[in-house]
C-alpha cells in the first residue's frame, strides 16, 4: 500500500499533484481522450471577468459545470469545456479608475492609445490569477482553447457582425433617450442599470392654471408643455395645442397644452409637465408630437445656463434652493416628505443615471427577440425552470432597442467612419479600415454584452473552425441574473448569424447566500470566496457545498459549517478506503468469485445506489445525486457495511471471506467512480494509490442492470 495512504487525508498536498497528473494526460483536450467517441459533449463556460477574482457565484457555477463534462466524459463522451475570460469592458475600466485615482491621476486628458495599453497590461498582469483560480476548483477545461475576448480575431469577427446586421437593417444610429452615468462619462444599456428604492421628498407646484408634481425639480426649467390625458375631464374644455402665459423659475414664458396617453389620470391632479430631454418617458412624447426639447443638466451632472444662477452647480445642491426660489414666488403648493420611489441606478457603480438624449448604435431587438422564441416554441431549447422561462419570455415579448455604443476605451471599438461629423452634410460608412485621410473612427467602444452574446460562436472558430462540431453546445449552466442579459443574446446571435441555436438546455443556478440567507457584500463583511474556503478545507469539501442542497434556479445558503462538514467526508471516503484496501490486500480480487446472498443483496444496493445517480445527473438535479451519495457511503457502507463486515474480514480464510473481499473492493471503486465528478481530488488520489493503470477521470461510468 503507498504509504501516504497511511496518513491522514491532506487536501493541499494531493491536490496540487492531482490537477498536474490531470494537465500532463492531456485528457482535458477532448482530442486526446482515449477509445472510440462518436458521441460529443461541449459546455461553455461564461468566461470570467479577466481582472478578478472568482467570487462564490463563480464557484457554483463552475462546479456545476464540471460535474457535467466529468459525468460525460466518463460515459464515453468525446466532451469539451471550453474556457475563457471576458475583457467585461466598462467593469473593468472602472477598477482601472479607481486605480488612477489612487494615483492622483484620471482617465480624462490622457491619450487614447496610451490609456488603452495601461488596462490592457493591468488586465495581462492579472489575468492568470482568475485562471489559477478556475485550475484551483479542479476544473477539467481544455486550457489549449483557452480564449479572451479581446484576441484580434474575435474582435475582427465581432465587428464583422456589426457591419453584417447594419446592412441587414438590425442596426441604426439615432438621437435617443439613454442612460448616461455622469461620474464615469458613458451610456448605459437597460440591462446595465437596476432600480433602488429611496425617499425623497416629493414637490407640488403651480405651474400657470395646473399643479404639477415633480421630485425633481432641478429638471423644470425648460419645461413649456404640460400634458394632460385625452379622456381627462377635468381639463374636457383645454384644446390640444392651447398656449398660456405662465410664471415659472425663471420668469414667465409660454406653455403649451398637449393632450397624449402617457399622462395618468389617476397621479395627483392628472397633468404634468415634460423634460424630453432628461425623461424617456417624456422623450417619446415629444416624438410624437414633434416638440421641442432642450438639455438642462450637462453630461457631468452640472446644471447648463439656462438654470441662471443655479449654473454648474450639482443636483443635490441646487435642488434645495430651486425650491426656496419657487416657494419665494408662491408657487409651491406643498411638499410630500415621505414619496418613496424607485430611482435608476449603474448596476456596476452605485452612480445614479440620468436620461439625456445622445447619438448612439442600436439594435433592432423586435426581430432578433421574434426569432428567439420562435426558436423555443419549437422546441429547439429548453429552460430546465418554468420560472425562468416565463421572465424570459416576458422580457422577449416586451423588447426595447438596445444601446451598444459606450463612450469608454477599453473594449472593442465600433467600425463606423464619420465625414463632417455632427453636420447636415455628415456620412459614416461601416468598415473595419478606414475610408480615407478626411474620415474618423467612432470613439465608442462595444457594450461588452454584444461580444459576449457571440461568445459559443466565437470560440467555437465561427464560421467554419473545426471546434463547430460541437455547435450546438449540450448546456449552457450560468447565473439566474442572466436570464433578461447574456442568455437571450447569445440565443439571439446564434440563430441570426448560425441559424441554430447555441446550446439544448438552458440551466439556471440561483444566489449564493451567506448562512443567514442574505446577500454577500464585501461591505457586509460577509463574502466567502471559494479559494479561500478550498484552502481551508479543501477544495473536494467546497465543491460539495456547492452542489448539495443547491437545485436548479434557486437560491442557497453557505456556511463554513456546511464545508467543513464535506471537509470530514472527504476524510471519511479516505479512511473507507484505507480499511478496505488493508482488508483485501494489493491485489484485484478474483472478478468470478462466487458470492454469499447477503453480498449478492450488498450489491443489489449499490446497483440502486448506481441508476439514482446516473438519472438524477441526467436530470441536472445533481444536489439529490451528491446527497445520496454523501448518506450512502457514510451511512450505508462506513456504519453498517464495514462494521458488519469486520467479523468476517478477521476470520479464516474461506468462500465468505473472499466473497466478502470482492464485495468491499467492487463497492470501493464504484463508489469513487460515482464520487468522481463531485469530488474530483479525493477520488483520483485513491484511484492512483490503488494501482490502477488508467486515470478515474477516463475509466468507464458504472453501468446499472435495474
Amino acid at each position: 500500500m503507498d504509504e501516504s495512504f497511511l496518513k491522514p487525508y491532506d487536501p493541499k498536498s494531493e491536490e496540487s499533484k492531482v490537477y498536474t497528473l490531470w494537465e500532463k494526460s492531456g485528457y482535458f483536450n477532448p482530442d486526446n481522450l482515449p477509445g472510440n467517441r462518436p458521441e460529443k459533449y461541449c459546455i461553455v463556460m461564461p468566461p470570467p471577468n479577466a481582472n478578478g477574482r472568482l467570487h462564490s457565484g463563480h464557484g457554483a457555477d463552475i462546479t456545476l459545470k464540471d460535474i457535467l463534462i466529468r459525468f460525460n466524459r466518463m460515459r464515453g463522451k468525446k466532451t469539451l469545456l471550453l474556457p475563457g475570460s471576458d475583457h467585461a469592458g466598462f467593469e473593468t475600466q472602472g477598477v482601472y479608475e479607481k486605480k488612477l485615482q489612487k494615483e492622483g491621476r484620471s482617465r480624462f486628458g490622457m491619450n487614447r492609445d496610451d490609456l488603452y495599453k495601461e488596462i490592457y497590461d493591468f488586465v495581462m498582469d492579472n489575468k492568470h490569477i482568475m485562471e489559477d483560480d478556475v485550475k484551483k476548483l479542479g476544473t477539467s477545461c481544455d486550457w489549449s482553447r483557452n480564449t479572451f475576448t479581446l484576441e484580434p480575431e474575435i474582435v475582427s469577427k465581432v465587428q464583422d457582425t456589426f457591419r453584417k446586421m447594419y446592412e441587414d437593417g438590425l442596426i441604426y444610429r439615432g438621437k435617443r433617450s439613454i442612460h448616461w452615468n455622469p461620474k464615469y462619462q458613458t451610456s448605459l444599456s437597460d440591462i446595465e442599470t437596476d432600480f433602488e428604492e429611496r425617499k425623497d421628498p416629493f414637490y407640488y407646484f403651480k405651474y400657470g392654471p395646473f399643479t404639477i408634481g415633480t421630485a425633481r425639480p432641478e429638471t423644470k426649467f425648460g419645461d413649456k408643455y404640460v400634458v394632460v390625458h385625452p379622456d381627462d375631464k377635468r381639463y374636457k374644455d383645454y384644446d390640444n395645442g392651447q398656449k398660456f402665459e405662465i410664471e415659472w423659475i425663471n420668469g414667465p414664458l409660454t406653455a403649451t397644452l398637449i393632450k397624449d396617453e402617457a399622462a395618468d389620470p389617476e397621479m395627483g391632479s392628472g397633468a404634468m409637465t415634460i423634460t424630453p430631454w432628461h425623461s424617456a418617458v417624456d422623450f417619446e412624447i415629444a416624438k410624437r408630437h414633434n416638440l421641442d426639447m432642450e438639455q438642462i443638466i450637462d453630461w457631468q451632472g452640472k446644471l447648463l445656463p439656462i438654470a441662471e444662477e443655479f449654473t454648474g452647480m450639482r443636483i443635490a445642491e441646487a435642488r434645495p434652493k430651486i425650491v426656496e426660489k419657487l416657494e419665494k414666488k408662491g408657487l409651491l403648493v406643498k411638499i410630500d416628505e415621505e414619496y418613496t420611489h424607485a430611482v435608476r441606478i449603474c448596476e456596476r457603480t452605485g452612480v445614479v443615471v440620468e436620461p439625456q438624449v445622445k447619438d448612439q448604435w442600436f439594435v433592432k431587438m423586435e426581430p432578433l427577440t421574434k426569432m428567439a422564441l420562435e426558436s423555443l416554441d419549437r422546441g429547439e431549447y429548453r429552460f430546465l425552470t418554468e420560472h425562468h422561462e416565463k421572465i424570459f419570455r416576458h422580457w422577449m415579448n416586451r423588447p426595447l432597442d438596445w444601446n451598444i455604443s459606450r463612450q469608454i476605451v477599453w473594449g472593442i471599438r465600433i467600425p463606423a467612419w464619420f465625414r463632417n461629423k455632427d453636420s447636415e452634410q455628415e456620412e459614416i460608412i461601416v468598415s473595419k479600415q478606414k475610408p480615407g485621410d478626411d474620415w474618423e473612427q467612432d470613439p465608442d467602444t462595444f457594450d461588452t454584452w454584444f461580444s459576449s452574446g457571440q461568445w459559443p460562436l466565437m470560440t467555437l472558430g465561427y464560421p467554419d473552425g473545426k471546434d463547430m462540431e460541437y455547435y450546438p453546445t449540450d448546456v449552457m449552466e450560468t447565473g439566474s441574473d442572466l436570464v433578461f442579459k447574456w442568455v437571450p443574446r447569445m440565443i439571439m446571435f446564434g440563430l441570426y448569424l448560425n441559424k441554430k441555436v447555441p446550446f439544448r438546455d438552458v440551466y439556471f443556478h440561483g444566489m449564493i447566500l451567506d448562512e443567514k440567507g442574505k446577500k454577500m457584500s464585501k461591505s457586509k463583511g460577509n463574502v466567502l470566496s471559494p479559494i479561500d474556503l478550498a484552502d481551508e478545507f479543501g477544495t473536494d469539501a467546497t465543491r460539495m457545498s456547492f452542489v448539495v442542497a443547491n437545485p436548479p434556479g434557486a437560491n442557497m445558503s453557505l456556511s463554513k459549517d456546511k464545508v467543513r462538514a464535506y471537509k470530514k467526508f472527504a476524510n471519511k471516503i479516505w479512511n473507507i478506503s484505507r480499511f478496505i484496501l488493508e482488508n483485501v490486500g494489493s491485489e484485484t480480487p478474483d472478478g468470478n468469485t462466487n458470492l454469499t446472498d447477503s453480498d449478492k443483496k450488498l450489491l443489489e444496493k449499490l446497483d440502486e445506489e448506481t441508476k439514482f445517480v446516473t438519472e438524477h445527473i441526467e436530470k441536472y438535479r445533481m444536489d439529490l445525486a451528491a446527497e445520496r451519495l454523501y448518506h450512502y457511503v457514510w451511512h450505508e457502507v462506513a456504519d453498517i457495511i464495514l462494521e458488519d463486515s469486520k467479523e468476517i474480514l478477521n476470520g479464516p480464510d474461506g468462500v465468505e471471506k473472499k466473497s466478502k473481499q470482492r464485495t468491499l473492493y467492487v463497492i470501493l471503486a464504484t463508489s469513487l467512480k460515482l464520487l468522481h465528478p463531485f469530488m474530483p481530488f479525493v477520488t483520483e488520489s485513491i484511484w492512483q494509490k490503488m494501482g490502477n493503470e488508467k486515470m478515474l477521470m477516463v475509466e468507464e461510468w458504472p453501468q446499472h442492470t435495474n
